[in-house]
């Protein structure tokens, strides 16, 4: 076997030690080694592989002489390494060779760090933050890496703040990461530790990074270092080889949510694609009768030669079938695409490195959008009326059906109203009966925008079910190879009926609908839903920042959210959407109310039914940067 050129470990190394069991990632079987006989191969190389040398660990100080540093990385969960009682105390691991890191693991005692820095640096001087924690809790943290380009020989902690009167104190240190494939002249594995992409990906634990990193479980089953597409057949994922390079072979390593019929494609500007090999008829025929249970499924390790050499800079993976499984028998079900290891083999190649992420915007806020309601009528040039049945269908379980009347939306001394009406059986929507009707207007089509502050005025129902909310929605929901959440949804304030307090939230793909990353926020000083408030949010390339009465209320980073929930999604438009709901799962989860309809009680009907629920808009406005 020719001598090792790279490396993937977990790591914090200055000689190899290891000190934990071998994981469930292995080298290949003899079949895998066969189907690429020219590979460098090294047991120490899978990504669950953990590797420290102690003495590699340096910190500002301990507590004490039972709590050093190095315990940190000793691969004993019952030590710790606990910090002088200072909030700028940091922790510094030499990982012994300037790598790719893929994500860090902090396993915290009860001292945690409400505030603090992950960052990586060349030289031991330079420091570049990569992870930013403003509010920790404590427990175990995952930071991953992905979308940023991360390298580093060494990666620091650096406290910012204490959550306690102690230090900080870290049971576990724990970098995950590896040298990435140089340019070679040799048949190699051209895009181990190279960076990868995909669409859409499920959540940050299954990020496009993990094809690369050189592990997958023996038997194809385990969940371990995978990347998983959402839920949908036009999924791809690709790998930038840093060069044009010439490529033979291509290894797939599938969990059992595999593609049945795929194509492999090259690119020399990561735009334009060459298909350089699909299965045959007969082999996806096969690969689409072998259904099972998702308890019975096992993955499967595609090698595939290509016809004939290709060359190129980049190589895709571009699913167009996914496999089923029995859901239970007869019925069947499917999911995304989920591979553990996206290998090519060939000669070429470089240093790749994943592009930098959008800084903040410079300029000076101007309005681009307002509307005050001072006309004796809705303005259709800003606003498109959404109806049940027609640009929407029902979602949420909500009780009521979105209608184009004046009883329901109107201009009344300045204010938009949107009204809910009740008469038993009276509305025929969308093939359904509805009993209340209510009004949900947007500016889709009209005003669809990317960054920018939106805020409105606005006066809302108190009563139990009563769910208006102030919104946007990514502007390509209606895709059905993006849809909802994939799309991104910004909810500036929701009310579910309770008069102290409303809520914020977003989601997307990994933290959608009761996993959504939200907060609530409840009005100081005795104030109420039902008077005058301004809601607000602040929607740039790095952050959303949201507001009531210019209170900062919830911040979520694109740096937190990518690095331990999912992708995002508010890179691309969205539009303004105002509606007043009636019942439906949001106010079901906290009322418990399942007659007459779902979380909706009576007494809020005979309400509706006697007139004057309603939700007040005094203006919107959306300002932007320019």
């Amino acid at each position: 076997m020719p001598s090792r050129t790279h490396r993937t470990l977990m790591i914090a190394l200055a000689t190899l030690s290891l000190l934990s069991p071998a994981p469930a990632f292995a080298v290949p079987a003899p079949e895998h080694v066969a189907a690429a006989a020219d590979a460098t191969w090294d047991t120490d190389r899978a990504a669950a592989a953990y590797s420290a040398n102690p003495g590699a660990v340096t910190a500002s100080g301990s507590e004490n002489p039972g709590t050093t540093p190095g315990l940190a990385f000793d691969g004993d969960a019952s030590t710790r390494w606990s910090s002088q009682f200072a909030d700028d105390a940091w922790i510094r691991i030499d990982l012994g060779a300037t790598l790719r890191i893929d994500r860090v693991v902090l396993d915290w005692e009860a001292a945690y760090g409400k505030r603090y820095v992950l960052e990586a640096s060349r030289n031991g001087t330079d420091w570049t933050p990569f992870f930013t924690e403003t509010s920790g809790s404590g427990g175990s943290v995952t930071a991953h890496t992905y979308p940023q380009e991360v390298t580093g020989r060494y990666v620091r902690l650096r406290g910012v703040e204490r959550a306690t009167a102690y230090g900080y104190s870290l049971y576990a240190f724990k970098v995950y990461g590896g040298e990435p494939a140089p340019a070679s002249t040799t048949r190699t594995n051209l895009a181990l530790n190279h960076p990868a992409y995909s669409n859409l990906y499920q959540h940050a634990g299954n990020s496009p990074a993990f094809v690369t990193d050189g592990g997958w479980p023996a038997d194809l089953k385990a969940d371990s270092t995978r990347w998983s597409s959402d839920w949908n057949a036009d999924r791809w994922i690709s790998v930038d080889l840093g060069a044009t390079s010439t490529i033979n072979t291509v290894d797939l390593y599938w969990e059992a949510a595999y593609a049945v019929d795929y194509q492999l494609q090259v690119s020399d500007d990561n735009r334009t694609w060459r298909t350089v090999y699909q299965p045959s008829a007969a082999e996806v025929a096969a690969r689409r009768a072998d259904v099972k249970s998702p308890a019975d499924a096992v993955g499967r390790h595609d090698s595939v030669t290509l016809p004939q050499p290709a060359t190129g800079r980049y190589v895709r993976m571009l699913g167009k079938e996914r496999r089923s499984f029995y859901n239970p028998a007869p019925a069947t079900a499917q999911f995304g695409y989920s591979l553990y290891e996206f290998q090519v083999w060939g000669t070429g190649g470089s240093a790749a490195a994943y592009p930098a992420l959008p800084g903040e915007q410079s300029g000076t806020y101007r309005t681009t959008f307002f509307d005050d309601f001072t006309g004796a009528s809705l303005d259709r040039s800003k606003w498109r009326v959404v109806r049940t049945g027609q640009e929407m269908g029902p979602v949420n379980g909500e009780s009521q059906a979105y209608v184009d009347n004046t009883d329901n939306i109107s201009t009344e001394n300045g204010s938009l109203l949107l009204k809910a009406k009740y008469c038993k059986g009276c509305t025929q929507a969308g093939g359904g009966t509805y009993d209340l009707t209510s009004g949900r207007i947007d500016t889709h089509t009209k005003f669809d925008f990317t960054y920018g502050r939106v805020s409105a005025r606005m006066k809302l129902p108190v009563g139990d079910g009563f769910w208006p909310a102030f919104w946007l929605l990514g502007s390509n929901v209606d895709d059905p190879s993006v849809s909802w959440p994939a799309s991104g949804e910004t909810d500036i304030m929701e009310n579910i009926g309770y008069g102290d307090w409303t809520s914020t939230a977003l989601h997307g793909p990994g933290y959608s609908a009761d996993g959504n990353i939200g907060a609530r926020q409840t009005y100081p000083a005795g104030g109420r839903a039902d008077q005058w408030h301004t809601y607000a949010v602040e929607w740039t390339p790095t952050a959303m920042r949201f507001y009531v009465d210019d209170a900062l209320v919830q911040e979520t980073t694109r740096n937190k959210l990518e690095s331990t929930r999912g992708q995002w999604v508010f890179d691309h438009s969205q539009y303004v959407i105002l509606n007043l709901a009636l019942g439906g799962a949001y106010p079901a989860g906290w009322n418990k109310v399942t007659t007459p309809y779902w979380g909706l009680p009576q007494s809020s009907v005979d309400r509706v039914a006697a007139g004057g629920v309603r939700a007040e808009v005094d203006w919107v406005r959306v300002e932007q940067k320019s």
